[in-house]
């Protein structure tokens, strides 16, 4: 009986041990994973700085999210954010599907361009879609290694507080134009499916993401602030200009006038 207490004793320990040792290096993990793994999702530049987490609770902090614009627009961002609260549950650490109570996003900079065609944010948003149609090996076997096979479901997501900002670069110096993002929260995101590849999950999100920017409401807010800017387009590159009747064709079609 004594020798079968210390063995459970042991056990205990070393299970703990394995936790602990696996918390610790979930930081590291995501960052390389986000840093790694992220432009081949994107097809644009991705970085996170460092992730902050919690032994005991399995909450991490992500800080310093960047995700960069596609090729052919001129701003260096499409997003910008000062830190990601994220909450897993520890239990599902060591399943196949892993489930992720909380993702809140804290006030997010995003940054909208837009050419004659499209915008940098639908722009991304067809990057991703390829890729998961299969497009580009490199994003599947990226998908496939960062995860090892894992699944994610989010049981509620959270973005708040986030601000869009016309690109500097279709207005001329000392113009700005920006609007505040709607709110944007989720909830159960993979759950219907089992679990979702990580790449899968972003496209949800960021499907509801260009969806808000591309909103009435923030369309709406750019409207009346040109109107008041009075810009000298003529005064703007020719590609500049084309810009920005590209984004005041796009407000009229929103808008209806």
């Amino acid at each position: 009986m004594k020798k079968f207490i210390i063995i459970a004793a042991v056990l205990l320990i070393v299970a703990a041990g394995v936790v602990v040792f696996g918390l610790s290096k979930i930081g590291p993990l995501v960052k390389t994973a986000v840093n790694t793994y992220g432009p081949g999702i994107t097809k644009t530049e991705v970085r996170l700085g460092d992730v902050n987490v919690s032994l005991f609770s399995a909450q991490a902090k992500l800080n310093d999210f960047y995700l960069g614009n596609p090729k052919g627009f001129n701003a260096p961002d499409a997003i910008k954010v000062a830190s990601i609260l994220v909450d897993v549950d520890k239990k599902s650490l060591t399943e196949n599907t892993i489930v992720i109570d909380r993702i809140e996003v804290l006030s997010p900079q995003l940054t909208y361009e837009r050419t004659a065609k499209t915008d940098n944010f639908q722009s991304i948003l067809s990057n991703i879609r390829r890729g998961q149609g299969g497009g580009s090996s490199t994003t599947a076997s990226s998908s496939k290694d960062s995860g090892g096979g894992k699944k994610l479901i989010i049981r509620d997501f959270l973005l708040k507080g986030g601000k869009v900002n016309l690109a500097a670069s279709l207005l001329g110096q000392n113009k700005a134009v920006s609007s505040d993002l709607p709110e944007i929260h989720l909830t159960n995101i993979g759950e219907k499916k089992g679990g979702l590849n990580p790449d899968e999950a972003f496209k949800v999100i960021f499907d509801e993401l260009t969806k808000r920017i591309n909103s009435p409401d923030v369309m709406s807010a750019f409207s009346e602030q040109l109107k008041g800017l009075k810009l000298d387009t003529g005064g703007l590159e020719r590609g500049a200009q084309k810009e920005i009747k590209g984004v005041q064709d796009k407000i009229k079609g929103l808008l209806g006038n």
